[in-house]
C-alpha cells in the first residue's frame, strides 16, 4: 500500500493552481498565498502571508472592501463574484489590474476563514472591449454604407446636371464659375462616400498578389510634394519583402492617410519614416488582438516625430468622425478607412503613441506566394532554456506583466522595474549578478539610453538591450552606431524576445 502524504499533496496541489488562492481570517489577515496569487501581485508569499488583505485593494474601495468582509463573515456561503462587476486588484507597485474572484469558506476552531480564488481576467477584459468596439465599427459601418449609396445617387444627378450646365454655357459666362464650384464641391463628396464604403466593406473587394515596397516607392513623390519642404519623408524598405493580397489603390490610399496624418501632427515640421519588413506573429500577439492568426506577415510602418497621442484619444482614433483637427480641417474619416481596408484583407492595424514623442503605425498583412497562396507558419525555433538574471524595465504594465511571464518560461530570473528609478533601486539592493538589462526606450523620467548609462555605472559590463514601439530608424530613436541587435521592435514575438537576449548575452 502506497502511503500519501496529504499535506504534502494539498500544498502541491495549491501551488499547481493557476488562479491565485488567498485564505483570509476573519479579521482580514492573509492566512496563506500561494505563488500565483504572489506573481499576480507583484509580493513574494512571505510578503503576502501575515499582512492586510486590504494591501491589495484600491486606495478608493477600501473602506468598502473591509465591510463587505465583515458581513461575510458574520454569515459565510460559498458565492461566486466579479460577474458583472468591475473589481480591481492593487499590485505592489501601485498599479490597478480587473480581476474576478470566487469565494468560500472553511470552519475552523478560531473562527471561518474565507477562501478566494483570484483570476487576472486583463486579457478577457481587452478583448471585450475590442469585440464591442468591432460591433460598434460593424453598425455605423451598415449606416454609413446605406447613407453613403443613397448619397451617391443624389450626387449623380447633381454632377449629370451641372455638367449639362456647363456645357450649355460660355467661358466667358459670369454663371460659368458658380457651375465649376459645383462640380468640385460634389467631387469632393463623391471622395467622402468612396470612404464611407470603404469602411462599411460595401465596396467591391479586389484581391491580387502586391509587394508593398511597390506602393511607397510609387507614392514617394507625390507624399513629398504634399508633405512639404518641413518635413523630411525618409523610405527604408526590406530588399526581400514578401507579398501581400490586397488591392492596389486601397492601399495607395491607406499610405496617403497615414502620411498627411502624420504631417498634421507636426505643425512645425520633422521626420516621418516608411518601413516595411517581413515579420512573424506569434501566439502571444494574437492572444490580445482580435481576428489575428498566427504566422507571416508583412509590415509596413509609418512613423512620425510630432506631438503623439494620449491613451483616451488613441482608443477612438479609428472611430467615424472623431478628429483632433479643428472645423472644416478633416473629416474624421482617414484613419477609420485604413483600419477597414487592413482589416477587410485580413490584417492588423497597432499603434504606439506617447505625448511629445510621436507616433508609429504598424500594419500588418498576411504574407503570400507571389500567385497568392497564404504561407504557413515557421516552427519555432528550438532553443536551450536560459538562466541568466534579468532586469526588465517597462512603464506599461500589461507589457511589463506579459514580458516577465515569456522570459520567465524559459528559465530566466526577471526581476521587473516599473519605471527607471525602480530600477535602479533593485540594482543597488540586488545581491550577486544582474546579466542583462532589458528597458523600454521611451519612459517619462528619462529614457533607456539615460537608463542604461546608469546602470551600466552601478554593473560594469551588464548586457542592455532595448525595446521601443517606435521605428529603430526614426529620428532622435535613432540607435547612432549601436548593433541592430540592440533593439527589440514592439509588438514582439516570444521567439524573437527570446533570440534578441540570448545574442545580447553573448556579445
Amino acid at each position: 500500500m502506497v502511503f500519501i502524504d496529504k499535506e504534502r499533496m494539498f500544498e502541491a496541489i495549491v501551488e499547481a493552481a493557476s488562479q491565485g488562492i488567498l485564505a483570509v481570517d476573519s479579521g482580514g489577515t492573509i492566512l496563506l498565498a500561494n505563488t500565483a496569487a504572489a506573481g499576480m501581485f507583484g509580493y513574494s508569499r512571505e510578503e503576502m502571508a501575515g499582512s492586510e488583505l486590504s494591501l491589495l485593494i484600491p486606495q478608493a474601495v477600501r473602506d468598502t472592501h473591509h465591510a463587505h468582509i465583515s458581513r461575510y463573515m458574520t454569515t459565510p456561503t460559498t458565492r461566486p463574484m466579479g460577474i458583472g462587476l468591475d473589481l480591481a486588484g492593487r499590485r505592489k507597485d501601485g498599479t490597478e489590474f480587473p480581476v474576478e474572484v470566487s469565494l468560500s469558506y472553511a470552519a475552523m476552531n478560531h473562527g471561518p476563514v474565507a477562501i478566494a480564488m483570484i483570476s487576472d481576467i486583463t486579457l478577457r477584459k481587452q478583448l471585450e472591449e475590442q469585440v464591442a468596439r468591432s460591433q460598434k465599427m460593424d453598425v455605423v459601418g451598415r449606416l454609413a454604407g446605406g447613407i453613403a449609396h443613397d448619397f451617391n445617387n443624389m450626387l449623380t444627378i447633381i454632377l449629370g446636371y451641372d455638367r449639362l450646365l456647363l456645357q450649355r454655357l460660355s467661358p466667358l459666362d459670369a454663371l460659368r464659375g458658380y457651375a465649376e464650384e459645383i462640380a468640385r464641391a460634389a467631387e469632393r463628396a463623391s471622395a467622402l462616400t468612396r470612404h464611407l464604403l470603404a469602411f462599411s466593406k460595401h465596396e467591391r473587394l479586389r484581391r491580387d498578389s502586391l509587394n508593398l515596397n511597390a506602393i511607397v516607392k510609387e507614392s514617394l513623390q507625390l507624399l513629398r510634394v504634399v508633405t512639404g519642404e518641413s518635413i523630411s519623408l525618409v523610405a527604408n524598405l526590406a530588399p526581400d519583402l514578401g507579398w501581400v493580397l490586397a488591392d492596389k489603390d486601397q492601399f495607395h490610399q491607406v499610405l496617403a492617410n497615414l502620411v498627411l496624418n502624420a504631417r498634421d501632427a507636426m505643425p512645425s515640421g520633422g521626420q516621418i519614416t516608411i518601413e516595411t519588413s517581413n515579420v512573424e506573429l506569434g501566439r502571444e500577439y494574437v492572444r490580445s488582438h482580435l481576428g489575428v492568426h498566427p504566422g507571416p506577415y508583412v509590415l509596413l510602418s509609418v512613423t512620425d516625430t510630432g506631438t503623439g497621442m494620449d491613451a483616451e484619444t488613441k482608443e477612438h482614433i479609428f472611430e467615424p468622425f472623431f478628429t483632433t483637427k479643428g472645423p472644416d480641417k478633416g473629416t474624421g474619416l482617414g484613419l477609420t478607412t485604413v483600419w477597414a481596408t487592413v482589416k477587410n484583407f485580413g490584417g492588423d492595424v497597432w499603434v504606439y503613441s506617447e505625448i511629445g514623442k510621436g507616433t508609429t503605425f504598424k500594419i500588418y498583412l498576411p504574407r503570400v506566394t507571389e500567385t497568392g497562396v497564404r504561407l504557413q507558419k515557421v516552427e519555432s525555433r528550438v532553443r536551450p532554456r536560459g538562466n541568466a538574471i534579468i532586469l526588465l524595465v517597462e512603464d506599461e504594465p500589461g507589457v511589463r506583466k506579459l514580458t516577465t511571464e515569456l522570459i520567465q518560461t524559459e528559465g530566466y530570473t526577471v526581476l521587473p522595474a516599473a519605471d527607471p528609478f525602480q530600477a535602479i533601486q533593485l540594482c543597488m539592493q540586488t545581491e550577486g549578478p544582474i546579466d542583462l538589462l532589458l528597458t523600454d526606450l521611451v519612459m517619462p523620467q528619462f529614457d533607456g539610453f539615460q537608463l542604461a548609462q546608469r546602470i551600466s555605472a552601478l554593473r560594469p559590463g551588464i548586457k542592455i538591450l532595448y525595446m521601443s514601439g517606435y521605428s529603430e530608424r526614426t529620428g532622435n530613436l535613432a540607435m547612432n552606431g549601436l548593433a541592430p541587435d540592440s533593439l527589440i521592435q514592439k509588438p514582439f514575438t516570444l521567439e524573437d524576445l527570446l533570440d534578441k537576449i540570448a545574442k545580447a548575452l553573448k556579445a
